[in-house]
Order: structure tokens, then sequence, then C-alpha cells
């Protein structure tokens, strides 16, 4: 799973909230800090959004299968408008950034 290239999309709840540049983020991360660091046999990734100690958008991703957290800061200043979390999901055609409320 999360195997790059990929067909890779974002959700438009995603695309409305999030500009591109912290949407490709997710895909830098998970193919140069996830890939062969972390088990990632599963089709779901979760990511917390939230302010590191300068106030810059930092995303936290938990491990399920390790149980281990690890946080990638960013130079972005945080905004309240960003989402909570974002999950990443891969049906093993594509892959999606999506808002939790999106993915019933």
């Amino acid at each position: 799973m999360f195997k790059a290239p990929a067909n890779r999309f974002a959700s438009f709840g995603v695309v409305a909230v999030l500009p591109d540049d912290l949407i490709d983020q997710i895909w830098v991360i998970i193919d140069h800090n996830l890939q062969g660091v972390f088990p990632l046999n599963q089709n779901l990734l979760t990511f917390e959004l939230r302010a590191d100690q300068k106030d810059h958008l930092q995303y936290v991703y938990r491990s399920e299968a390790t149980q281990n957290v690890i946080a990638f800061d960013t130079d972005y200043a945080y905004q309240d408008s960003f989402p909570q979390t974002l999950l990443v999901y891969d049906d093993g055609r594509a892959q999606t950034i999506l808002l939790p409320q999106e993915a019933n």
C-alpha cells in the first residue's frame, strides 16, 4: 500500500481548506519519511494537524502497527481553519486525501 507513483487525489473538502503545497506535503511525508520506516500495510493512514511551538503547522502520524508517533514540522503558519485530522486512503488503484466526514 501507498507505493509511489500512484494515482493520487485530494477530495473536494481537502482542496477547499488546505493550500496545494500543504496537500503535496502529505505525499512527500508518505514517500520520503514513512515508506521503509513504518509498515504501511493498512489502507488508511491518519494524520493530525496541529500548531507546533512556533505556531507553524505540524503533521502528526501515529502508526497503528507499531504504536509509534512521529511529527513533521513545516514552515507554514498554522491556521485555526485547518482540519484537525486528515485521512489518506489507498484502495490499491488510487490514493486519496480526505476529511474524516468524507469517509462515510
